[in-house]
């Protein structure tokens, strides 16, 4: 479960943070939503430990992720945070198999196990017939669902998303949603999702709107 509690965050003047209270349960499926410039993202990025927040606490569980040491966060986000982006961010110069591995190898899994645990999800995900091959050769779906595998290969608890439809086309933008879905059925995954995919946010279990730096009533 993730708990937080009075969160708020300012850049230089701007507030865009005005204090955040939600709980999120394990295995949901959740939307927030808002419009652009609402605080979205920032609150994703306080949620996954990319960025502190000025006030207030984070809890996974019973630990209060910001009174970690940044060694001690850094290893508690490869553990228990998958992150997926808008653009996939895919390292260029690696195939599909080194992609998903590379957190795994990054936590000092040894490679044999890091391979086979990101070969697992290559085929989990219908790429088996891809490994080899660079994002550059990849369609736009195939790019984000090695991305969902990269984000599942140390098999965090959550898996962390923001506006990951964003640049897919309608196919494969429905196909994203259902593997959301289908992974929470399967591994158990807790999904977090900044969207702006109205059909993506009427099928999470539940919808948080922000607006002006707050849950909106």
């Amino acid at each position: 479960m993730i708990r937080a509690v009075d969160i708020h965050k300012s850049f230089d003047s701007l507030e865009v943070l005005k204090g955040i209270d939600l709980t999120i349960g394990d295995g949901e499926v959740v939307a927030i939503v808002g419009p652009s410039g609402a605080g979205k993202t920032t609150l994703l990025q306080m949620l996954g430990t990319l960025d502190s927040p000025d006030k207030g606490h984070v809890y996974y569980a019973d630990t209060d992720i910001y009174s970690l040491r940044d060694k001690q966060l850094a290893a508690f986000r490869g553990r228990n945070i998958g992150f997926v982006f808008q653009f996939h961010q895919l390292l260029p110069e690696f195939n599909v198999l080194e992609n998903v591995a590379m957190p795994a190898l990054i936590a000092g899994m040894r490679r044999s196990e890091a391979f086979e645990a990101a070969r697992k999800l290559i085929d989990y995900m219908g790429l088996s017939q891809r490994v080899e091959h660079r994002p550059s050769q990849l369609s736009g779906g195939e790019r984000q669902r090695a991305a969902v595998a990269r984000a599942l290969v140390n098999n965090p608890g959550v898996v962390l998303a923001d506006e990951p439809s964003g640049s897919l086309d309608s196919v494969n933008r429905r196909e994203l949603h259902q593997l959301f879905f289908d992974l929470r059925r399967d591994m158990g995954t807790t999904f977090v999702i900044v969207t702006h995919d109205n059909n993506l946010a009427a099928e999470a279990d539940r919808v948080i709107t922000i607006r002006d730096g707050l849950i909106a009533e």
